[in-house]
């Protein structure tokens, strides 16, 4: 009996393609994340490593699962499974982690969301932090203590699932592409509005010279600033979970796979840097309000978002109004676009490896995953869910399962030649033997390093450091983290007997049509 045949779309456009996938790598970190990072690690200084590591493991790894995902033409617990049948646990490993994400990744973006309201007449009032922690959050300070229930941050977290369901329902043409072609020249427009306005505070100018002023000993004597470079570059790029995989799937087959990566890889570079001009230029009007050093200013993550800069907002000479609905709404659309590209993995995962249709997959699958996250995240101790399950997913989640990645695909099944040649067939960009050495040798060598030196790290800290709130919460932690690698050796092995749907593209379908008449 013949197999039954899913058709899988192809993307309309490059662009879209292109577009979709700096959705996806352009999030939250880069706004929030990536000032402070390069300012504590040499200021200009940073750009060298920063720069040698996209080139040397960000760029090398997107070409290798764009590459995995067009040829194979699956998602990744399909790509891998073609790849060679017993790697199939890879990709529900990365299938795994995206769920965690996109769990408590939609909570993020219903908080800025509703700040990007509260800027209108600066509604958290003249204490940021206790509004944000107290009056907004009402946080338990207990990761087991659920406390009272958000209804605000339940509505706008419907909201945001809502939206995000119903665009990759829609498809990946019509979903996916068309809104990536509206939000990313969106995000752009207000995110340079924003610089534009926070260049022309008085100050500024003190804040892009701490930013950009390069300490060059740094480079020599602080071994950490490349790795943090590394860590950067691989944490921006939405690389290792199975996400580039997916998008890649929905390619042409003679699309160009090298330059389509070094579009993504420049153009989410490029938006960290710009993201850095805005923040640093707007902590230098605050330090100079203040009257406090610019690098006790400096921040990362929720305390940056939603504490520094509203109280920022509060001492802004004109335009409060504006720069907040600016800033918080550039979180909601790069939030958001990559949030719809974590939610597509498990998606077309349960699509292809089932033969289920868009909508099933969507409804079942992607509506499971809202419910577990509206149920969770909008309690009392949903910043403390998040915040020790975005540590243990990201620092030990994704680095070993891109590490294992690497090594299995380079190394183990030795592919690395015919995804070269794959690559090469279509690419107007040549990779060769430089590409294996950075692909196989420096990436591995970095993410085995970076792994190292962040469990001795938690293993070793103290009741001082910042990392001693992981290691109280480590049983939940690792279970995390090693729960998603055991929901991919399981559903490998549920399905290690099942056959692959037999999957065409559109292109190979209208060609058959072609054919016949």
């Amino acid at each position: 009996m013949a197999k039954e045949k899913v058709i899988r779309e192809n993307w309309g456009t490059r662009v879209g393609f292109i577009l979709a996938a700096i959705g996806s790598a352009v999030g939250l970190g880069n706004i929030w994340r990536f000032p402070g990072v390069a300012y504590e690690n040499g200021g200009g200084a940073f750009m060298v490593p920063y720069l040698v590591a996209l080139l040397t493991a960000g760029i090398p790894l997107l070409i290798m699962e764009f590459t995995i995902g067009r040829k194979h033409r699956g998602s990744a617990p399909v790509a891998f499974r073609r790849l060679n049948k017993n790697a199939e646990v890879i990709g529900w490993w990365q299938v795994a982690i995206s769920i965690v994400i996109a769990v408590y990744y939609a909570a993020i973006i219903a908080w800025a969301g509703w700040y990007a309201f509260f800027s209108i007449g600066q509604q958290w009032g003249s204490e940021p932090e206790a509004y944000l922690f107290t009056d907004f959050l009402q946080m338990t300070p207990d990761l087991y203590e659920f406390g009272g229930y958000q209804l605000g941050l339940l509505i706008a977290m419907v909201v945001v699932w809502a939206f995000t369901l119903w665009v990759i329902g829609a498809g990946v043409k019509k979903g996916i592409e068309t809104t990536s072609k509206v939000f990313i020249p969106l995000l752009l427009v207000m995110f340079g509005v924003l610089v534009v306005q926070a260049l022309t505070l008085d100050g500024a100018v003190d804040g892009l010279n701490a930013f950009f002023t390069p300490d060059w000993n740094a480079l020599v004597e602080e071994p950490k600033v490349w790795l943090n470079a590394y860590g950067q570059i691989f944490f921006s790029l939405s690389i290792g979970f199975g996400i580039m995989i997916t998008y890649a799937s929905y390619l042409k087959k003679k699309s160009d796979i090298t330059t389509s990566a070094l579009t993504v890889g420049f153009a989410n570079s490029s938006f960290e840097i710009l993201a850095g001009i805005g923040v640093f230029a707007a902590l230098g009007f605050m330090a100079l309000q203040s009257g406090t050093p610019i690098d006790e200013q400096v921040s990362t993550g929720v305390g940056l978002a939603f504490v520094a800069f509203p109280t920022i907002i509060n001492t802004l000479p004109y335009g409060a109004d504006l720069f907040g609905v600016l800033f918080f709404g550039s979180l909601v659309v790069a939030g958001w676009t990559s949030m719809v590209s974590i939610v597509q993995v498990p998606v077309a995962a349960m699509e292809d490896r089932f033969g289920w249709g868009r909508k099933k997959a969507t409804m079942i699958f992607g509506g499971g995953m809202a419910l577990v996250s509206l149920a969770l995240m909008p309690a009392a101790n949903g910043l403390m869910l998040l915040d020790v399950s975005d540590y243990f997913i990201n620092q030990y989640g994704i680095v070993v399962a891109a590490l294992v990645s690497i090594v299995v695909v380079v190394w183990v099944l030795w592919k690395w030649k015919e995804l070269r040649d794959n690559a090469n067939a279509t690419s107007t960009f040549k990779v060769g033997p430089i590409w294996f050495v950075c692909l196989g040798v420096i990436t591995p060598i970095m993410l085995a390093i970076i792994l190292f030196l962040n469990i001795r790290d938690l293993l070793s800290a103290d009741a001082e450091s910042s990392l001693y709130g992981y290691r109280t919460y480590q049983a939940f932690g690792w279970s995390l983290a090693g729960g998603a690698l055991a929901f991919g050796v399981i559903m490998a092995l549920i399905l290690r007997r099942r056959e692959l749907p037999e999957l065409e593209t559109e292109e190979e379908a209208e060609a058959e049509m072609g054919a016949t008449r």
